[in-house]
Parts: structure tokens; sequence; C-alpha cells
């Protein structure tokens, strides 16, 4: 009886360990296994009354099980259709497109004040040397990787599904990976897709892959994972298919894991100032390696329209990243959370100064597409350029707008 109270007692535990982590940390596996043993010496003889014990957890899991279940079921995609017709948008010009993503690396306008303060006058000099449009005081419209990048990919406000589930939106992954409506217009207007990370982080959950190609392949990812096991070099693949498909214009979607951000959760947090200085040194880091890829591209891409957009900032100021999940009425804590990178290479130099106005990231790609089919009348749809956030503790819980059109920082309940 104590193998059999040993294995239910460990299996149910590592399940436990699985569920909260996304994976398997051999520390808590080993005490796991003691505690496992422990138990079965000593209560073997209440092994029925364990089992009964396991049935009563799995039945009151029940309640919030179903829910959850229809709840999925019923989940509508209405909120990704377009107020228009730019999904059929027909380009008159067709260079290629290169999406750099620098996670979480800050506008340059807010990293020269507030909680950030740092030079980083060299590289901003290098992208305008290079060509590059640099604009100033462009944010994020959500808080994570996947939150903003579901609502940069759709083009439309998502509003964390209202509040369907208080940790990320339902179907990001694949609204990002397998169907969207940037994708589909790229594809439809004959390009060559490409999708490259560093990590695996966006195929975690093995959404359907809606990209032509990808530096990852779904044997590569763990079944158990947060998606950062393996890591891969982006660059590379960059020049292995960059000749590839000569014949036909090119979508890049390139995914750069830093600078990245403070750490997400108190209890791995170092305290804002270290977090501060671990950020500046994956600030370098970011910076060599988007040099590295600016100066091949437009070396041998010169006509190429090449996009450096964050998700997100770097949230210098916070001790940790869910703080902004706490009501916060100080304006650079709010705006170190959504300050976001952005500078653009046109192939033409008089679109520097159109009338494309770049706000925030939910309007990007209807933008460019406006550029790209050469017709306005796709600015006539145009999101909020407003910045939302859960709230959880210093207020009503819900959905917050913490940045408005006019860039002021309010606090007004989404109902």
């Amino acid at each position: 009886m104590e193998v059999f109270t040993f294995l239910s007692t460990f299996t149910f535990l590592v399940f436990l360990e699985v569920c909260l982590f996304a994976g398997i940390q051999w520390i808590l596996l080993v005490f796991s296994f003691i505690l496992a043993m422990a138990f079965a010496k000593f209560a073997a003889s209440h092994f029925g009354k364990l089992i009964v014990f396991q049935w009563l957890l799995a039945f009151v899991a029940l309640f919030g099980l179903v829910p959850r279940i229809i709840s999925q079921l019923n989940y509508s995609q209405e909120w990704i259709l377009q107020p228009d017709n730019i999904e059929s948008v027909v380009f008159k010009k067709t260079p290629n497109v290169y999406y750099i993503e620098p996670d979480g690396y800050a506008n340059f306008s807010e990293m020269e004040r507030g909680y950030y303060q740092l030079d980083n006058e060299k590289f901003k000099t290098f992208l305008e040397e290079e060509g590059f449009a640099v604009y100033e005081h462009f944010r994020s419209n959500y808080t994570a990787t996947l939150e903003s990048n579901s609502a940069t990919f759709a083009m439309k406000h998502h509003y964390y599904n209202f509040g369907f589930d208080f940790s990320e939106i339902t179907n990001a992954r694949e609204v990002i990976v397998s169907k969207n409506p940037v994708l589909d217009i790229f594809k439809r207007n004959g390009y060559k897709t490409h999708f490259f990370t560093e990590v695996s982080y966006l195929l975690a959950n093995f959404p359907k892959m809606g990209y032509d190609v990808c530096n990852f392949d779904y044997d590569e990812v763990s079944l158990v994972s947060k998606g950062f096991d393996l890591k891969k070099d982006v660059f590379s693949a960059l020049k292995e298919y960059f000749e590839k498909d000569a014949g036909k214009p090119k979508f890049f979607f390139i995914e750069i894991m830093s600078p990245g951000h403070v750490e997400s959760k108190k209890n791995a947090t170092l305290g804002a100032k270290l977090e501060k200085e671990k950020y500046i040194e994956k600030l370098k880091i970011s910076n060599r390696k988007l040099t590295q890829m600016v100066q091949f591209i437009t070396n041998h891409d010169p006509e190429a329209l090449v996009v450096i957009m964050a998700d997100h900032g770097g949230y210098l100021g916070f001790d940790y990243m869910l703080q902004i999940r706490d009501k916060q009425d100080d304006r650079d804590l709010v705006y170190s959370a959504f300050s976001a990178l952005l500078a653009i290479k046109w192939p033409e130099e008089s679109i520097k100064e159109s009338s494309l106005d770049f706000r925030s990231s939910v309007n990007a790609f209807r933008l460019l597409f406006s550029y790209l089919g050469d017709n306005k009348k796709y600015l006539e749809h145009l999101q909020e350029d407003a910045s939302y956030s859960i709230i959880k503790n210093g207020a009503v819980k819900g959905i917050y707008k913490l940045i408005d059109e006019n860039d002021q920082v309010v606090f007004d309940k989404v109902d």
C-alpha cells in the first residue's frame, strides 16, 4: 500500500508543479519525491482517504473548469474584424518589409527622463545616420508581449477580453502566429512571410504556424515549457533566408528578447535599482544586435521598409512588472510601462515628413498599409491611441485606460 500511496502523492505534487510553473523545477521535484516518500511511510494506512480527498479536489475544480470550458467554446473572435475593407488593400509598392521587435525597448524620449535617465544618444544617432525616422513619444497600447502583439497584428483593440481572464488574453498566440489581418494582407499581396524569434515563447502552446518560414520547428519546442528553454540566433536565420525566393517580396517578423523588462513577479525581483542595472546591460546587447541587423539590411536591401518597434516599455522604476496592476498615480511609472521605441527606414526619403502620425502600436500596420497601398482612406478607421492595463489593486478590479489619445495619464474604467 505504501507504493500506491507514494505514486499517488508524488504524481499529484508533480502535476501541481507543472500547473503552477509550466515546467519541471528539479528542486521542487526532489522535494516532492521526499515529501511523497515520507507521506507514504506514515500515511499508507489512510490510502483510501487520500483517494477520496483527491476525488473531492477534482470535483471542486469542476466548478471552475466547466465555466472556463463554456467561455472558451463561446469565445468570439469578432473583435478582430476590421471596420473597412483594408484586408483587400492592393499594394502599389512592394518593398521587402522587416518588422524587428526588441522586447521592452523604451522610446528615446522616455529614456532621457523619469526613471530611465539613460544616455542612449549614440544608438539614436546611428539610426538617424542610417536613414531612419525616429518617432518620439510613441508607445504601446498594452502592458505585455502577448497583449501588445495581438492588438498590433489585429490592428484592433481587444481590451484584455474585457476581463475574460485576468492573466492574458484568449488565443493571443493564435492571433499572432496563426492568422491575423496583417499576415493575411501580406500574403494576399504575394509576400513570402517569415517569423524569426530568439525563443519559442510565442510558440509555447503550439499554435498553427501561419508564416511560410519559422526558425523554430515544433519538434524543438518542449511540451511543458514557458518557451525560454532553447535560444536561437535570429541574425543567422535572416542571412539564410534573405536571398531565398528572390522573385517574391518578403515580410520578416523578427523578435529580439532584449533589453526586456524588470522581473515579472515579486518573488523574483532584485529591487528597482538592481533591475535597472540589469536593463542597462541588456540594452547594450540589444543595441549590438539591432546595429548588426540594420547594417546588413541597409547594405544588402537599401530599398527595404524597415520598422523597429518595441512591444512595450522596460518598466524601470517598478520593483517588478506586475506592479502595473496596482493603481498608479505617477506619470513616469505609467509611461515606463508603455513607452516603446519606433524607428522606420522608409524606401522613399520624402515619407519622413509625411502626414502619417505614428503614436501607438495598434495603428502602426494600418498606417504602413495606407502607404504601401497609396490610399489614405484606410486612415479613416484608426483605433484610439490609448493605453490600457488590468487593475487588480487600489481600485475596483477591471480594465482601465491609463493614457488617453492626447498622451495624458488618466484612470478611466472600461465598461
